[in-house]
């Protein structure tokens, strides 16, 4: 009797075991997909936010008149940075990329215009904002244009919608494979004890009290599942890290937490589903349907 209980007590842990790795597994694949997809949005808004839109003023306009025209833009709620290049810095960087002085074909007359360059808020950097923002820019003191690359916003903003929309659809379809293969695994692991649940009923024990052991090992082992995810995700996180330290300026301490988060809730909660339901499908069985599956 004793070696038969320890035979039953082994298969149900190696039953916990395999259950829990395949849970594990599962999470992993979430996990990369929620990293993918918070990453993504951060990477789209540091592109979006390296567009420049310059500010060309008249030759004749004072430094002091364009640190006044900066202080008003820092009000505006659309620019997130705003660097004054002055005439002689201008200069300065073209007789340096030439490599010859542009005044000695000019009497000596510096041919640069002074500017202002903007970088936008990611929420503005797209065409539509960037025509009216062009216009009110256009208005203030002594500004002769405002240039912009219109062609590469667009086609930016175009790619980085379609590679949205694609970890949307990538995310939305493992949600689907992840809850089947997830509630497949919990299943199973009920299957083996289909009968025990039968007898529970036919003895008069509700079925509340029937489920309670099984989704509390359901979310016991979801949970482990979901720190076995994690550790593997940080591991990977860490080596890409280590490969490049930079990832840390789009995967930041937010997104981490977001999808360690992620992972955790998926694990506990659709175990939790996912057993609950499985238990009520054996309990509205009867007893010769339990043979026939």
């Amino acid at each position: 009797m004793g070696n038969k209980r320890n035979k039953v007590s082994k298969r149900s842990s190696l039953q916990a075991i395999t259950l829990c790795i395949s849970i594990a597994l599962v999470l992993i694949l979430l996990g990369i997909v929620v990293f993918f997809g918070f990453t993504g949005r951060n990477l789209s808004n540091s592109v979006k936010e390296n567009f420049v839109v310059t500010m060309m003023f008249e030759h004749d306009m004072t430094t002091p008149e364009a640190q006044g025209v900066c202080q008003t833009l820092t009000k505006r709620p659309y620019i997130k940075q705003i660097q004054y290049v002055s005439k002689e810095q201008a200069l300065a960087e073209a007789t340096k990329e030439m490599g010859i002085d542009p005044t000695e074909f000019t009497d000596g007359e510096n041919p640069y215009q002074s500017s202002i360059e903007l970088t936008m808020r990611s929420d503005y950097a797209n065409n539509d904002s960037l025509a009216w923002i062009s216009k009110e820019l256009k208005k203030m003191p002594k500004v002769t244009e405002v240039n912009y690359q219109k062609g590469l916003i667009e086609v930016v903003n175009r790619n980085l919608a379609k590679i949205g929309f694609g970890l949307l659809f990538l995310a939305v379809l493992l949600t689907l494979v992840s809850f089947s293969l997830i509630n497949n695994t919990v299943r199973l692991g009920i299957y083996a004890r289909r009968f025990s649940i039968h007898t529970m009923k036919l003895v008069g024990a509700s079925w509340g009290f029937i489920r309670r052991p099984f989704v509390m090992r359901a979310v016991v082992i979801g949970f482990l599942g979901a720190v076995i995810a994690n550790l593997v995700l940080a591991g990977c996180f860490y080596a890409l890290y280590s490969y490049d330290p930079e990832i840390m300026s789009i995967a930041t301490w937010d997104v981490l937490a977001i999808t360690a988060g992620v992972v955790f809730l998926f694990g506990i909660i659709i175990t939790a589903l996912c057993a609950n339901i499985s238990v009520s499908t054996f309990l509205k069985m009867k007893a010769g349907e339990l043979y026939k599956i």
